[in-house]
């Protein structure tokens, strides 16, 4: 074990080292996770304006259920489902403190150990980055290590063919259509993939 003080307001904490990556536990879904040059660190109501800067970006939203979240109205809607939500977190340049993007846990299901990933963006200068994935990724080896949750479920939007093909990369397997209301919006047509532990 070993003390660690993240960049900027937040208080020292104490980290597990673990292979290539570092948890926080201090709640459940929303852990403080270290890979390389990034954090995911939870969301906190004072990120407001840094998420915003990066994600105030028309292009980012193209090809999202809902295409107008880089509106300030549309953002902060969608900022304060992320603060109720209980699992959102941000992704942090540790290598210079900005912030880069957000993704959430959601919906989870202790009777039936599943939970969803979900509501992920990120500035457009790290698309193509292998970031996404890298996340994803983190965030599957922390729920299957240290949670004892053993399906992953995504939605993703319809017409979103850049995520639907990050979602097949990645391993997740395609379950079909689902209409999906996002927190403050109407319903939307996504479809939804599956991810489960290795046995």
């Amino acid at each position: 074990m070993e003390k660690t003080k993240t960049p900027g307001t937040r208080k020292s904490h104490t980290f597990i080292k673990l292979n290539s990556w570092t948890v926080e536990h201090t709640s459940l879904f929303q852990p403080s996770l270290f890979i390389g040059d990034f954090g995911l660190i939870p969301v906190e109501p004072h990120d407001f304006d840094a998420l915003y800067a990066a994600a105030s970006d028309p292009l980012i939203w193209a090809m999202h259920p809902n295409p107008f979240r880089y509106r300030l109205e549309d953002f902060r809607n969608f900022f304060q489902g992320a603060i109720k939500s209980g699992g959102a977190m941000v992704v942090r340049d540790e290598r210079t403190g900005m912030l880069c993007g957000s993704t959430r846990f959601y919906d989870w299901d202790p009777k039936k150990k599943e939970i969803f990933i979900g509501y992920t963006f990120y500035a457009r200068k790290y698309w193509g980055t292998g970031l996404n994935a890298q996340i994803k990724r983190l965030m599957l080896d922390y729920l299957f290590t240290h949670t004892p949750y053993v399906k992953v479920r995504f939605h993703v939007g319809k017409e979103n063919y850049r995520s639907r093909r990050a979602m097949e990369k990645l391993g997740a397997h395609y379950q079909g259509e689902v209409l999906v209301a996002y927190h403050g919006e109407p319903p939307r047509e996504n479809v939804e993939y599956l991810i489960e532990k290795p046995s």
